[in-house]
């Protein structure tokens, strides 16, 4: 077995027909596999993925019931693949024709590797974009390196069990902590840009403003983890500043609807910046 696709899901009863529609369409000349890691779903989710078993001959679906939370439904996954490689993708978002292979090609010559995110398929235009449209996605403090959506990344099986399990410690930011880990051991993120995963994103404010809140306040996390000692932390703190200074600056854009996602995507930000100081201590100074 070549590659083994790992989907984990909880409660995805509204969109994991379309993922594994998506997945049923890939075709690649090398034996692969796609385990369903179920999470503890209380929806129609499992029904869902067990009607699929005649259309995919492959597929196979496993019980991530021990811990709640995507990074153990991830290592659960990972850990039953039978693939040389592994490659991971939400069960929210759609793979596009010819995914599979591209990844699956890519891991055959890189041991790490991340797809595209296109973002126009499943969006309204004021949703649209993404930093992983051109390239890996770049943190903006220490350890200063590439990081890539988990939902995106594929790797080798030998990879994971030199690097570890996503922790789970950190229900947001496990895949860029994932990131860190793999390149503090040598191991250089590659992207793949004829690999492309259509991302679906969170439609309504308020679940705009929370995904933006959580970001944030685990970066400051990840921040405080990676953050070099006896670095100064001003630069930092300057950015949580100015982050006030420019949603004031931005008020008038409420009038139109992608400047109002905007805007509440950058409060949220602010938001988790603040918690996370105030929760975790900040970062160092």
């Amino acid at each position: 077995m070549k590659l083994s696709v790992i989907v984990p899901f909880y409660n995805a009863g509204e969109t994991l027909a379309l993922e594994l529609e998506a997945l049923a369409a890939q075709q690649w000349s090398q034996p692969w596999e796609i385990v369903l890691a179920d999470n503890r779903s209380t929806d129609r989710s499992r029904a869902i993925a067990e009607s699929y078993r005649a259309k995919l001959p492959n597929l196979r679906i496993i019980d991530a019931f021990e811990r709640q939370g995507q990074p153990h439904a991830l290592n659960t996954g990972i850990r039953a693949a039978r693939g040389e490689s592994v490659a991971l993708c939400d069960a929210d978002d759609e793979v596009a024709p010819g995914w599979v292979a591209a990844m699956g090609e890519a891991l055959e010559t890189h041991e790490f590797v991340a797809c595209r995110i296109d973002t126009t398929k499943l969006n309204p235009p004021w949703l649209r974009g993404h930093d992983q449209e051109n390239g890996l996605q770049q943190i903006w403090y220490p350890p200063w390196l590439p990081h890539a959506g988990g939902g995106t990344l594929g790797f080798r099986k030998t990879l994971f069990g030199k690097v570890g399990d996503f922790d789970h410690s950190l229900p947001c930011l496990h895949d860029t902590d994932f990131c860190f880990r793999a390149q503090a051991l040598g191991y250089r993120l590659h992207f793949v840009p004829d690999a492309v995963l259509h991302m679906r994103k969170r439609d309504s404010l308020e679940s705009h403003y929370r995904q933006s809140r959580n970001y944030a306040e685990y970066n400051v996390i990840l921040a405080r983890k990676y953050w070099p000692h006896g670095e100064p932390a001003a630069h930092f703190h300057q950015a949580f500043l100015r982050g006030w200074y420019d949603l004031a600056l931005s008020l008038p854009r409420l009038r139109r609807q992608s400047g109002r996602y905007q805007w509440v995507w950058n409060l949220g930000r602010q938001a988790g910046r603040l918690k996370g100081m105030l929760i975790h201590g900040g970062v160092p100074v």
